[in-house]
């Protein structure tokens, strides 16, 4: 704990250049942010299908309106999946990526090469994928949410569980506009966490190619932890 806020602490200073570290952002949404779409929209529109089957099948009471099946969709994805089931996802692409990238450079001394040249490494390397992930990760909620509502209006009336109008009047059924609120915020906590508990064990590994392979999995499994016990935290607080 000492160790990561001593990150922290030189990571969240005044950058030096700042036209190399607004270069150095860009690339980063690129390549930690805009290279996830894909597996999200992938992953949403079969999750979004999955759920509206699964739901239709088990509201088999005749007293149950079908139009709880969109609603259920609905709510599902804005509250848990698309925020917490998917930043667990994202944290085995992106955390593995920011742990081995930065490890690779530990173990081969580049970071050491950069504070020998007076260039804070934690604020060069680690800040721009930290405010890269936690700005991405509020439009991949909304992706997640508009293409899973998407594949549970495909999926649904496709396999004759519930008609378009009845899925569509259930999603517009008793909206409730604070939870959309409330998963952008965990999205933004879990967007730091993802990209921030990664870098530390990248940053700190010791040894070669071998320990860096360790700190991934390491990595990826704190992170994971970590996400599950702040939406433990964050929906008692928001929530309640």
């Amino acid at each position: 704990m000492g160790r990561y806020f001593w990150m922290l602490g030189k990571v969240f200073t005044r950058p030096e250049r700042h036209k190399i570290y607004i270069r150095q952002l860009f690339n980063e949404i690129e390549a930690l942010g805009l290279n996830s779409v894909g597996i999200v929209v992938i992953i949403s529109v079969f999750i979004g299908g999955i759920m509206t089957i699964q739901l239709a099948y088990n509201l088999v009471n005749p007293l149950y309106p079908t139009t709880i099946i969109g609603l259920g969709t609905r709510d599902t994805l804005i509250l848990e999946f698309s925020s917490t089931m998917l930043a667990l996802i994202l944290a085995g692409k992106i955390g593995s990526n920011i742990t081995s990238e930065i490890g690779s450079m530990k173990v081969t001394e580049q970071i050491d090469s950069l504070e020998i040249m007076g260039i804070n490494s934690a604020n060069y390397l680690i800040l721009p994928k930290i405010v890269a992930v936690v700005f991405i990760f509020p439009f991949l909620f909304i992706l997640s949410v508009f293409f899973g509502l998407l594949g549970g209006l495909f999926v649904g009336p496709t396999v004759g569980v519930v008609t378009v109008t009845e899925y569509i009047d259930g999603i517009r059924y008793m909206f409730v506009p604070y939870y959309i609120t409330f998963s952008v915020i965990k999205s933004l906590v879990f967007g730091f966490l993802v990209a921030s508990v990664p870098a530390y064990f990248g940053y700190f590994v010791q040894g070669g190619a071998l320990e860096v392979g360790k700190a991934s999995t390491q990595a990826v499994v704190s992170t994971n932890i970590l996400i599950l016990l702040f939406d433990l935290i964050l929906t008692r607080l928001l929530l309640a």
